[in-house]
């Protein structure tokens, strides 16, 4: 596939974007430490005008919207009657307008369903296809100059791993993975994505790719949309409480099946970190069968080298499947062993009485 970021030396794309220049190792690194962005071409931005905009995504989702102030950063997610995850948004309002930095292949379906819920309220969702997304630590980001259309700078600042006000945290672990990655994303204009484009191209501005975000995302313990929720995805399985989900807010779809497995019952599967056994250099696809002594327990959700760790992963598996158990995933190259990390333990609740974990020691990275 062709893209105005083909042209960059090394650069390998695809339909989601530009995947790396060559190294994705060392695009993590810079990445990392504030030296490069990320042109997010998996992403998609949806705008919310009109009056009743805040008040109006607060009833649909499971986040409290209606009083969010101008460039406080949120989450929130759409549910279905059954407590489902059907779309997830990165939320930024700007006092005009509610900004909504979705996974690509989201967008239509959220756009559709929003417009068919607005009835007579005063709100227009659009799709802003006039407009890219940029992903890196808040220093890089100063190197590119976000869209101000209402005078405030789009920068969604990633609330992860912190734990939102009326929000719930399952993992127990000290310290968060997720502590360690300073992320956000700026939302720019065409022309703004064409002047980067030519920086990066005359050696002004370092670019890294979708493959380095992605690796430092899986690592955060992140749950994405396009990797972690199925049709079955209950919030709680994926420790999405923590930043998409206001449990004392009021009413709005699926919050009676997250009251209830919060409360009075546990999430019938949950996500673990992977260590993967790096000998043979091999990561599993997504949907890859974890096993526990040959039996399905789980998939795969999301897996990457990261430059420190190593190949990794996350994988949801059966609620009932030990901590201790030995792990393998299946590959196209064979079975590859698997190390466990809880992040959603299996008593997951308000009452769970959980011990505190501390992290697995990192490996070098994979050569």
């Amino acid at each position: 596939m062709t893209t105005p970021y083909s042209a960059l030396p090394g650069a390998v794309v695809d339909d989601a974007g530009l995947q790396h220049l060559g190294s994705p190792l060392v695009e993590q690194r810079r990445l990392a430490a504030g030296e490069a962005v990320v042109p997010l071409g998996d992403r998609a931005v949806l705008a919310v005008s009109g009056e009743d905009r805040l008040s109006w995504l607060d009833s649909l989702s499971s986040q409290s919207l209606a009083h969010l102030p101008p460039g406080v950063g949120t989450e929130t997610l759409v549910l279905d009657p059954q407590g489902r995850v059907e779309h997830a948004a990165s939320v930024l309002d700007d006092g005009e307008t509610t900004w909504l930095i979705v996974d690509r292949g989201d967008a239509e379906g959220l756009l559709a369903w929003l417009r068919k819920m607005r009835f007579r309220l005063r709100v227009d969702p659009r799709v802003a296809d006039d407009h890219a997304v940029v992903g890196g630590v808040p220093a890089a980001l100063a190197r590119i100059t976000p869209a101000a259309p209402a005078g405030l700078a789009l920068i969604w600042a990633d609330p992860w791993p912190a734990v939102a006000i009326g929000g719930h945290a399952y993992a127990a672990v000290e310290p968060h993975p997720g502590a360690e990655r300073a992320w956000a994303e700026a939302i720019v204009t065409r022309d703004e994505e064409a002047r980067m484009l030519q920086a990066a191209a005359d050696g002004e501005l370092a670019l890294a790719g979708l493959v380095a975000a992605d690796a430092l995302r899986v690592a955060a313990w992140r749950p994405r949309w396009a990797n972690e929720a199925d049709e079955r995805t209950l919030p709680h399985e994926v420790d999405w409480l923590r930043t998409a989900v206001h449990l004392e807010k009021g009413c709005y779809r699926g919050q009676e099946t997250v009251a209830k497995v919060h409360n009075l019952g546990h999430p019938p599967r949950r996500l673990v970190a992977l260590q993967l056994d790096g000998s043979e250099s091999v990561l599993p696809a997504r949907g890859a069968v974890v096993r526990v002594n040959g039996d399905e327990v789980g998939a795969v959700t999301s897996a990457a080298f990261h430059h420190e760790e190593g190949p990794i992963a996350l994988a949801v598996v059966r609620r009932s499947v030990a901590l201790d158990a030995q792990l393998t995933v299946d590959t196209e190259d064979g079975v590859i062993a698997a190390a466990q990390e809880v992040v959603v333990p299996p008593d997951a609740g308000s009452t769970a009485n959980v011990p505190r974990l501390t992290r697995l020691s990192r490996r070098p990275a994979a050569q």
